[in-house]
């Protein structure tokens, strides 16, 4: 499934940037230590604008998921059906990604609960990474 390029901008670049290189980052609030995804302005938390960068270990798992057979994204159209999972980070279970899961057959046994690790797929016209997710147990 081919993967559309995201746009970064000056609160994201860092996120974007860290895909590239194969690391794993969410927003770290210097004034509270909140953790956030996606990218923000501001903390969620307690509105400062002083954050850092922080790598996660790349692991997670499965906390739900959807399969998607009427998408109204047309560059998605012909690859339905498609899963849409939502992935919980092991080292902050409060963040929540989601994912295709690559290498997954599109059915009704899709492992909820199954550990997963990141993985980064190149995106269609772009040297752009995103993260994906697989599953490994």
């Amino acid at each position: 499934m081919p993967k559309m390029s995201p746009v970064p901008d000056e609160v994201s670049q860092g996120f974007w940037d860290a895909c590239n290189e194969g690391r794993l980052v969410v927003q770290s609030c210097n004034a509270c230590s909140w953790l956030q995804h996606p990218p923000r302005p501001e903390c969620y938390n307690c509105g400062s604008t002083d954050s850092v960068w922080r790598e996660m270990s790349g692991r997670g798992k499965i906390h739900g998921y959807c399969t998607m057979y009427d998408s109204r994204i047309r560059a998605l159209q012909e690859h339905q059906p498609f899963i849409i999972a939502v992935i919980e980070l092991e080292d902050a279970p409060e963040i929540k990604m989601f994912s295709h899961l690559p290498g997954t057959p599109v059915d009704d046994n899709v492992p909820v609960g199954a550990t997963v690790e990141v993985v980064y797929e190149d995106t269609k016209g772009s040297d752009q990474k995103v993260a994906e997710w697989k599953v490994v147990s």
